[in-house]
């Protein structure tokens, strides 16, 4: 029988968090081998990428980019069931983000005016995992958001299988989304391309969505060179807070679902109900039992898997924030006020309809989300990622003469005289005809 570890934090004052196990992200990454590989993309381009795919992936790829006429007839070949889950996820996504996209807004104040413009990136990349499984609803959840940012060029990397072809799901999702281009490129090759450019593929403005611990490595060793979207975005986690208002076996498979997902991810159960506990103990190790995916998900559960035991709710938020997870589930007494009180996490679902796949497929919001605990300071992937703001100032005679001698004293102080001058002389070097 599968057996959790525990951790009984019952009784304990203080501060939780510090009690808690934490995946170390530094010690785990692979950060000299992907620097290494992104200086051979860097050097030799689509060579290099292409040896890294045969390399990785197994195989051998003469034109990287997957022809449009495929990426259109994929559509027709996927069942029409599965087409018309895609049609509503699109929607409900689009829809969201349209709603989030920010418009913009003008300020004044004593004769200045001050626009603040909203402008999409030009060339935005996604990244959409493949290998243990497929994920159309990352192309859904990555490629949308830009698309409600404004973004027209966006190009869509995808490890291709063995053959060298992209599952035509993944295609067919594309197509909805209108993505420029789909390159059958995955793992660090594929961000080294996307920030770097090659001979074929012509760097972007941003990169985003989630990967295995080597692409999200990938991703910061090039933040710089090219926009990161969203935070550390790798192995998926969930923590369920969880009593027993809510049956065993719900807690149990929303524990599962994340686990998933295969190695490198978090799961956790946290309740103050021992009883509870030892009931989705049993039904988690009977449902992984029968789960097509039970090496992927016991790969999972036993890194890091656990049972948190805590005095109460209250204990229960501040275990949370401490792990600061990827998604929450809160499924207890309460859980509507509780969400109210969350601080860290990427995504929090409330209630026992509320199962963390809703919003990873269906519910609007992106599921690409920060973990690694980086939820206490980043949050899901949104129109903002592919946005910058521009400011257009614009400054009457009044404003110039309302602010100046602030401009003024405060640029002396930082002892910068060229930034004082250009207010406090304007006048009279203009009168005189200095140039």
């Amino acid at each position: 029988m599968l057996v959790l570890r525990r951790l009984d934090l019952r009784g304990i004052d203080g501060d939780l968090a510090a009690k808690l196990p934490r995946p170390n992200v530094s010690i785990d990454a692979p950060t000299n081998a992907v620097r290494n590989l992104l200086d051979e993309i860097e050097t030799r381009g689509d060579a290099a990428v292409r040896e890294l795919t045969a390399r990785f992936d197994g195989a051998e790829i003469d034109d990287l980019r997957v022809p449009r006429l495929e990426i259109e007839a994929a559509v027709g070949r996927v069942d029409p069931e599965l087409l018309d889950a895609l049609r509503v996820a699109h929607k409900r996504i689009l829809d969201f983000h349209r709603h989030e996209a920010a418009d913009a807004h003008t300020v004044e104040s004593d004769g200045i005016a001050v626009t603040s413009l909203p402008r999409p990136v030009e060339r935005a990349g996604v990244y959409v995992p493949g290998g243990l499984a497929a994920y159309p609803s990352t192309v859904l959840m990555t490629v949308l958001p830009a698309r409600a940012a404004g973004v027209e060029d966006i190009v869509v990397c995808t490890p291709p299988g063995s053959d060298g072809t992209v599952l035509d799901v993944v295609l067919a999702a594309a197509q909805l989304c209108g993505v420029t281009e789909v390159l059958r490129v995955g793992g660090v090759q594929a961000i080294g391309a996307m920030a770097y450019g090659t001979e074929t593929i012509r760097a972007v403005d941003v990169i985003a969505g989630p990967g295995n611990i080597w692409v999200a490595t990938a991703k910061q060793e090039v933040a710089g060179r090219v926009g990161i979207a969203s935070a550390f975005a790798g192995p998926s986690e969930i923590v369920v807070v969880a009593d027993s208002t809510t049956p065993a076996t719900s807690a149990a498979v929303d524990v599962v679902l994340q686990a998933e997902h295969g190695p490198g991810g978090r799961a956790w159960l946290v309740t103050w109900d021992e009883a509870h506990a030892d009931a989705v103990e049993r039904a988690i190790g009977e449902i992984v039992a029968i789960s097509p995916r039970r090496d992927e998900t016991m790969a999972t559960l036993e890194a890091d898997g656990w049972i948190c035991l805590v005095d109460g709710p209250d204990a229960a938020l501040a275990v949370s924030d401490g792990v600061a997870p990827e998604h929450l589930q809160l499924m207890c007494a309460d859980a509507g006020a509780m969400a109210q009180r969350v601080r860290h996490a990427g995504a929090v679902f409330v209630g026992p309809w509320g199962p963390a796949s809703i919003g990873d497929y269906v519910a609007g919001p992106s599921h690409v989300l920060p973990t690694a605990g980086t939820a206490r300071f980043s949050g899901a992937l949104t129109v903002d990622d592919f946005q910058k703001r521009m400011h257009i100032v614009d400054v009457s005679k009044r404003g110039f003469d309302e602010v100046g001698t602030a401009a003024v004293t405060l640029a002396e102080a930082e002892g910068l005289w060229a930034h004082a001058a250009s207010v406090s002389k304007r006048e009279s070097w203009a009168r005189d005809g200095v140039s």
